[in-house]
């Protein structure tokens, strides 16, 4: 299934020190971790200047852990990318505060109002409109500018952009789900 087969152990020194900074010791790194490192220095590099951390992509802290996490698993959906959903749903999307009724809410075609705040669903409607590639409207940037500062929505946009980015890894590599990747739930009708 991998069209680019992942590194395996024994990782040379420089990954085995990056492994170990953002896995817990325990924890086979992620497929996708390891296809990307057969690209040693740009792996190493991502993992030394902070843009891959251990809770993901581009963590400053200025997103509370839930709604970052909400925000990955709906950019996980748009795309399609059952990988990366999967993988965040099976080590930390419910360590980031979502419950699992949030978590499942996010695989599904829209999200269901009853579970989000009026930030959320608006921040969705932005990982919506990013991904398709249509502009971000005067009344979309509106309802945004109602629930969120300017430094939540510029870090709220690189993230979808990064994940985005992972979503295309993951379409190109195919990579094989991780032993500790949750199932995808079911799908409801809209």
């Amino acid at each position: 299934m991998n069209r680019i087969p992942p590194v395996t152990a024994p990782y040379s020194d420089a990954l085995a020190q990056r492994f170990a900074r953002l896995l817990p010791p325990d924890m086979t790194p992620p497929v996708l971790f390891r296809a990307v490192a057969r690209n040693e220095g740009l792996f190493n590099h991502m993992a030394d200047i902070g843009l891959l951390g251990p809770t993901g992509l581009l963590d400053r802290r200025v997103l509370p852990p839930a709604v970052r996490e909400a925000l990955i698993l709906r950019t996980c959906h748009a795309w399609g990318n059952a990988y990366e959903w999967q993988l965040h749903v099976g080590t930390i999307s419910a360590r980031m505060g979502l419950d699992e009724a949030q978590i499942a809410d996010t695989w599904q075609p829209a999200p269901a109002p009853r579970l989000w705040s009026a930030q959320m669903l608006v921040l969705f409607e932005l990982v919506e409109a990013l991904v398709a590639r249509r502009p971000v409207d005067d009344a979309l940037f509106s309802r945004l500018r109602e629930q969120a500062d300017d430094a939540l929505l510029i870090e709220a946009t690189q993230l979808v952009g990064l994940y985005s980015g992972v979503a295309m890894l993951a379409a190109l590599i195919r990579p094989a789900p991780d032993a500790y990747a949750a199932p995808l739930p079911p799908v409801k009708k809209v």
